[in-house]
C-alpha cells in the first residue's frame, strides 16, 4: 500500500510539472523551476542528451533513463519524458524518500506492536496459568495432606495393635489386649473401607434393597462399641423401626461415618447418642464442637475439622455425597466445646408398604 501510494504521488507530481512546462512554452514564457509544496518530493530536468538542466536531486545516484522507475536504499525515482521538439527538456525525474521513511516507521511500529503483544500475551498466559493451575495446586496440596493424614490416622491403630499383640504374647491382661486388638482392627478396616468407597464409588451401581434402618444402625452401634473402647466412650442408642428402600452399602457407609466422626471428635470418657425417631437419624457427640466457619467447610473432601483430632477428611464428604444422591436433608448443629449434632431425614425414601403394616 505504501509503494502504491508513493507511485501515485510521484506520478501526480511529474504530471503537474510536465503540464506546467508545456503551458509555459505554449505561452512563449520562460519556465522557472521552483520547489514543490511537498518537501519530500524533489525533481530534476534533463535534456535529450541526459544532461542536467535543473536539479534538486541527490547527485550520488546514477539514474537509469531507460526505466520508468528507479529505486535505491534511500530514494524512489519516477521518470517522465517530453516528446516536444521545441522544448529542450526531455526528461523529468521525480525523487522522494517518503516511501523508505514510511517503511522504516512501519517496521518500527510493527516491531513495537510485536514486543507489546508478546508482553501482553505473556502476562495473560501467566495470569491464566495462575488461575487455571490454582485448582490443580490445591488438589496436589490436598492430596499431599491426605497422604500425611492417612499415615497419621493409620499409625494410631497399628501402634495399638502391635503393642497389644506384644503384651498378649507376654501374657499381660489378655482379655483387655484382645479388646484393643479388635478395636484397632476395626479402625483399620473402617479407614480402608472409606478410602475404597471414595475411590471406586462412581463405578459401582446402586443395588436398591428394602430393609429396616433400625437393624442396620443397631449393627453399626455394636460395631463401633469395640472401637470407642480406646477412648472409653459409651454409645447410647434409641431406635425406632424405619423401613426404607435404598442401597444398603451406601446406607451403611452413611451411618458408619457419622458414628466414626462422632468418636474421633469426642472427648475421652464421654458419650455419643444415636437416635432414630420419626424417620430422622441423629448422632450427637459431646466433644470439641465445630465453629460456624468450619461448618461451611467440613463437608469438603480432605477437609478436617481440627488439625489435631479426627481423620483425614473424606468421611463427611461421603455422607454429603450420599445424602445429595438420595435427596436426604442433612443438618448439623454445633458449638465450640459443646459437641455436634448431625441429623438425616429419611422420610423421602420410606418404604410405605412396610410402614403401613408396622402401624397396623
Amino acid at each position: 500500500m505504501l509503494e502504491e501510494t508513493c507511485s501515485m504521488e510521484l506520478n501526480n507530481a511529474s504530471m503537474h510539472i510536465k503540464t506546467e512546462i508545456m503551458n509555459k512554452y505554449m505561452k512563449k514564457q520562460e519556465f522557472n523551476a521552483n520547489k514543490l509544496l511537498n518537501e519530500n518530493i524533489k525533481y530534476g530536468l534533463f535534456d535529450k542528451d541526459k544532461k542536467v538542466i535543473f536539479s534538486y536531486l541527490d547527485k550520488n545516484f546514477a539514474i537509469d533513463f531507460s526505466k520508468t522507475s528507479n529505486k535505491n536504499e534511500f530514494y524512489n525515482y519516477f521518470i517522465t519524458t517530453l516528446d516536444e521538439e521545441d522544448i529542450p527538456i526531455k526528461y523529468i525525474v521525480i525523487e522522494t524518500c517518503q516511501e523508505v521513511q514510511d517503511k522504516n516507521k512501519l517496521k518500527i511500529f510493527i516491531l513495537i506492536i510485536l514486543v507489546l503483544s508478546s508482553i501482553f500475551i505473556g502476562c495473560i498466559g501467566f495470569l491464566l496459568s495462575k488461575i487455571l493451575l490454582k485448582p490443580v495446586r490445591q488438589r496436589i496440596h490436598s492430596m499431599d495432606k491426605f497422604i500425611k493424614d492417612s499415615a497419621h490416622e493409620l499409625n494410631t491403630p497399628i501402634s495399638v495393635l502391635m503393642t497389644s499383640v506384644s503384651m498378649l504374647k507376654n501374657g499381660k491382661n489378655p482379655q483387655k489386649m484382645m479388646k484393643y486388638i479388635l478395636s484397632s482392627s476395626k479402625q483399620i478396616s473402617q479407614i480402608y473401607n472409606d478410602i475404597h468407597f471414595s475411590a471406586f464409588n462412581e463405578i459401582n451401581e446402586d443395588v436398591f434393597e428394602e430393609f429396616n434402618l433400625k437393624e442396620l444402625v443397631s449393627e453399626s452401634v455394636d460395631y463401633f462399641n469395640d472401637i470407642s473402647i480406646t477412648k472409653n466412650i459409651v454409645i447410647n442408642s434409641d431406635l425406632e423401626n424405619c423401613f426404607i428402600k435404598m442401597d444398603r452399602t451406601k446406607t451403611q457407609k452413611l451411618v458408619n461415618n457419622l458414628i466414626s466422626n462422632a468418636i474421633k471428635y469426642s472427648y475421652k470418657d464421654s458419650q455419643i447418642d444415636v437416635c432414630l425417631i420419626n424417620n430422622i437419624l441423629s448422632v450427637k457427640d459431646y466433644g470439641i464442637g465445630i465453629s460456624n466457619e468450619e461448618q461451611k467447610e467440613i463437608f469438603k473432601r480432605y477437609k478436617r475439622g481440627n488439625n489435631n483430632e479426627g481423620g483425614f477428611g473424606i468421611g463427611l464428604d461421603i455422607v454429603k455425597g450420599i445424602c445429595e444422591e438420595y435427596l436426604l436433608p442433612l443438618t448439623v448443629e454445633s458449638k465450640i466445646k459443646n459437641g455436634a449434632l448431625f441429623s438425616i431425614d429419611f422420610t423421602s425414601i420410606l418404604n410405605k408398604k412396610y410402614m403401613q403394616k408396622e402401624n397396623e
